[in-house]
C-alpha cells in the first residue's frame, strides 16, 4: 500500500476555493476507475497546518497513472507520504498551450476554469475509449465566450462550439485570433456566414492550427469551429455520430440558449428538454455528454429523466453524487454525465 497527498490549487474565486477539496475528492474517485493501481481511502487531512487530500493506492503510482492524475482540475502539487515526510512527485499535466489561454478573458458569468476542466475530465473518463491517444472531437453546444473550447485546445482536442449570442461570438473571435497571433501559433482563420439548404443560420468561424511549424507542415493540425447559431440546429450543422464528447455549462435561469419558434428560451428545463435529443444525435456511440446546471431551477431527477429518454446511460451514485456545490445564493451547481451506448 502507498499513501499520497494532493495540495489543492489556491483558487482566485473564494466560493469555489471553499468547495475545491470536496470536488477534488469526487473527481479523484472518478479518475480511480482508470488507474492501474487500485485507489481507496480518499479523505481530507491537515499536515503542518495545511489542508491536503489524502488517498491510498494498492501499489506505487506508475508513470501512466501519474500522468493521468496530473490533470486533476484542482491539483497544485502531488506528494508521496512516507511517515512524516512528503516526497514531491513530478507531475506532467497535459497542457498544449500557455495557461493564459484560460485566464486572460474576464467577464461576468464566466464559468470557473477549474470547474470547466473538472467537467471535461469526468466526461472524457465516461467515454468508451477514455485513455485513447487519438485526437478526439469535443462539442460545446452552449459555448458562450469559449472557456470549454479553450480547455479543449489545452488538451489537444478538436473543438466545436455553438451559441446564439452574437456578442459572445464576436468577443471570442476577437480573443482567439489575437491570442493565436500573439503566441505566433501557425494557423489559418476564416469567417463567414453559415448556411444550410440556402437558408442562413448564422455566422461561422473556422480555425486550423498547430503549435509547431513541423506539425503544421505535416498536417498534424487541430480544428476549432464556432457557429453563431441556434443550439437546436446542432444536428443540421454537424454530422450524426461525429463528436466524442459533448460538454456544456447550461444556463442558470437567465435569458439564454435558443430562439427557435417560441422566442428566446428563458427556462433551462425547456431548453435542455428540446436540445438534448438534438445533441445526442451528433454524439458518437461510446461517447459521453457532461452537463453542469443550476439545480434550484431544474431538479436533478428531471434532467436525468430527459437524458434517459434520449437513450443515454446516466452515471449515478458514488462520486457522481459528490459534485454539487454552491456558486452564490441563487445557484447550486451540479453536474451529470451520461454515455451513449456503444452499440
Amino acid at each position: 500500500m502507498s499513501e499520497y497527498v494532493i495540495l489543492v490549487h489556491p483558487s482566485a474565486n473564494r466560493v469555489y476555493a471553499a468547495s475545491s477539496p470536496a470536488l477534488l475528492r469526487a473527481e479523484l474517485a472518478v479518475f480511480g476507475t482508470a488507474l492501474a493501481a487500485e485507489l481507496s481511502g480518499i479523505e481530507d487531512v491537515e499536515l503542518g497546518g495545511v489542508g491536503y487530500v489524502r488517498f491510498t493506492t494498492s501499489a506505487p503510482l506508475g508513470e501512466r497513472d501519474i500522468a493521468l492524475l496530473s490533470n486533476l482540475s484542482s491539483l497544485y502539487a502531488l506528494f508521496r507520504l512516507e511517515g512524516d515526510v512528503l516526497r514531491p512527485v513530478t507531475v506532467t499535466p497535459l497542457a498544449k498551450a500557455d495557461s493564459d489561454l484560460l485566464t486572460i478573458q474576464k467577464y461576468a458569468g464566466k464559468t470557473n476554469e477549474s470547474f470547466t476542466k473538472l467537467l471535461l475530465n469526468v466526461t472524457l473518463l465516461a467515454t468508451a475509449d477514455a485513455l485513447s491517444d487519438k485526437p478526439r472531437y469535443l462539442l460545446d453546444p452552449l459555448c458562450g465566450r469559449g472557456t470549454t473550447l479553450n480547455q479543449a485546445i489545452m488538451y489537444g482536442l478538436h473543438a466545436t462550439g455553438l451559441d446564439v449570442d452574437a456578442k459572445d461570438f464576436e468577443a471570442y473571435e476577437a480573443f482567439i485570433k489575437t491570442w493565436l497571433r500573439n503566441k505566433r501559433v501557425k494557423h489559418t482563420a476564416e469567417s463567414g456566414f453559415l448556411r444550410r439548404n440556402k437558408v442562413r443560420l448564422g455566422r461561422r468561424l473556422d480555425i486550423e492550427y498547430a503549435f509547431s511549424k513541423e506539425d503544421y507542415k505535416a498536417g498534424e493540425t487541430r480544428k476549432l469551429a464556432y457557429f453563431n447559431a441556434d443550439t437546436l440546429t446542432t444536428d443540421e450543422i454537424l454530422r450524426a455520430n461525429s463528436c466524442d464528447v459533448i460538454v456544456t455549462d447550461a444556463p442558470y435561469g437567465v435569458q439564454h440558449g435558443s430562439h427557435r419558434e417560441a422566442g428566446l428560451q428563458r427556462s433551462p428545463r425547456d431548453l435542455l428538454a428540446a436540445a438534448i435529443p438534438v445533441w445526442t444525435r451528433v454524439l458518437k456511440p461510446g461517447g459521453a455528454l457532461g452537463i453542469s446546471w443550476n439545480t434550484t431551477v431544474l431538479p436533478r431527477e428531471e434532467l436525468v429523466a430527459v437524458l434517459q429518454k434520449a437513450g443515454l446511460d446516466v452515471r449515478e451514485g458514488g462520486p457522481y453524487d459528490g459534485f454539487a456545490h454552491r456558486v452564490d445564493q441563487a445557484i447550486l451547481r451540479d453536474l451529470v454525465v451520461a454515455a451513449k451506448p456503444a452499440s
